[in-house]
């Protein structure tokens, strides 16, 4: 057994790959790879052959009610006996609503899709409690946090069930509030990554993007449990950097899009394929939550002089569903929440399990292994 030091100064010390063996130690992982959970785009084939290649699968379950969690889980067991994450989101307000703003925003949804109806919001706090139980029974590896921590009697249920907590963060602060609280590990999100911003408070998500070179290291620098860095990484070299950055493993997403097991749309995963670094674009558009996108035809719409503002999460995530529901049946990139990385050209069309055999080899390669 690998046994790595709790001192700051000493860790920062220690090899990269010793850094990155130990983490695999702790997870039974072979590769220190971790699927990104990816919520609308993380299928149990795709978990699965990402931990059947020896990384850990994972799931994004914020779309999903105690019967989805459920199942999304026997599924991925029942086709490998990997290691794999559950991803929450720790839950916002109700915000204010506003009638008149909500009917500007239908009328330019209305364009790109069937018209969003009126919606009517629960109380987040009661899917949250009802998905974390869903979880505990589901027990996977490692449940995951994003847009803030979970609360204390959450993360004792988890550690309880021996299901290990990661949390996701973009700051250093965040960092902080994170391992204070008894994260097992720091996600740390740089603002390459594709998909939804983690930020604990949603209204700084544009003022707090940290790139990944500056966040990794001054994380680990702050923490004593392993960083996994995330964010941009779609090559064997970027899983590298991050190891020499501080980080114990990397979370790739995009990278695993193009790959059979992940289904979406082919629109999609052709504009994926021919993204340039400076092809993506940051945007409230698709959920009220800032995230990175492709530049699709619905957010240009949104864009232009006189749209409307997005409304808060999850008012803006329920007014898009039915353009993005049907946009993804008609393979029509215009309405698709084309969620992509900056480094989305980097991917490959190939099997996922071949993707993160690839890149492990490719990261080794950068270390003259």
């Amino acid at each position: 057994m690998i046994d790595l030091p709790t001192d700051v100064a000493a860790l920062r010390a220690i090899p990269a790959l010793t850094r990155a063996a130990a983490f695999c130690e702790a997870y039974s992982l072979t590769r220190p790879i971790v699927m990104a959970p990816m919520a609308g785009a993380c299928p149990p084939a795709l978990a699965a052959a990402v931990a059947s290649a020896g990384g850990m699968g994972a799931g994004g379950m914020v779309g999903d009610g105690p019967d989805g969690i459920s199942a999304w889980a026997g599924k991925v067991r029942a086709a490998t006996n990997g290691a794999f994450m559950m991803n929450l989101w720790a839950p916002d307000p109700l915000p204010e609503r506003d009638p008149a703003h909500e009917a500007a925003l239908r009328d330019v949804l209305a364009g790109f899709g069937p018209p969003p109806q009126e919606i009517a919001l629960a109380a987040p706090e009661d899917a949250f409690a009802a998905q974390c139980a869903a979880v505990v029974e589901a027990g996977p590896t490692v449940a995951s946090s994003i847009m803030g921590l979970y609360p204390p009697d959450v993360v004792a249920r988890f550690k309880e069930r021996g299901i290990r907590w990661w949390a996701t963060v973009t700051t250093v602060s965040e960092a902080l509030m994170a391992a204070e609280a008894g994260a097992d590990a720091i996600i740390a999100q740089g603002m390459e990554a594709g998909g939804h911003r983690g930020a604990f408070d949603a209204a700084r998500g544009e003022a707090q993007l940290v790139g990944l070179a500056a966040l990794v290291p001054a994380v680990a620098e702050a923490v004593t449990v392993p960083v996994i860095a995330a964010g941009g990484i779609a090559t064997g070299r970027g899983v590298a950097a991050a190891l020499v950055l501080g980080a114990s493993a990397a979370i790739v997403g995009t990278a695993l899009l193009r790959a059979p097991e992940a289904g979406i749309a082919s629109t999609w995963a052709d504009a994926i394929g021919a993204a340039r670094p400076e092809d993506t674009v940051t945007t409230r558009a698709f959920s009220g939550r800032l995230g990175r996108s492709l530049p699709t035809g619905y957010l240009e719409a949104m864009a232009a002089p006189g749209a409307p503002a997005p409304a808060p999460f999850p008012v803006q995530r329920s007014l898009t569903a039915p353009m993005r529901a049907a946009a993804v049946k008609a393979d029509d990139l215009a309405g698709i929440s084309a969620w992509a990385g900056q480094s989305a050209g980097a991917s490959r069309a190939e099997p996922a399990g071949a993707i993160v055999e690839r890149l492990w080899a490719e990261a080794l390669a950068e270390f003259g292994g």
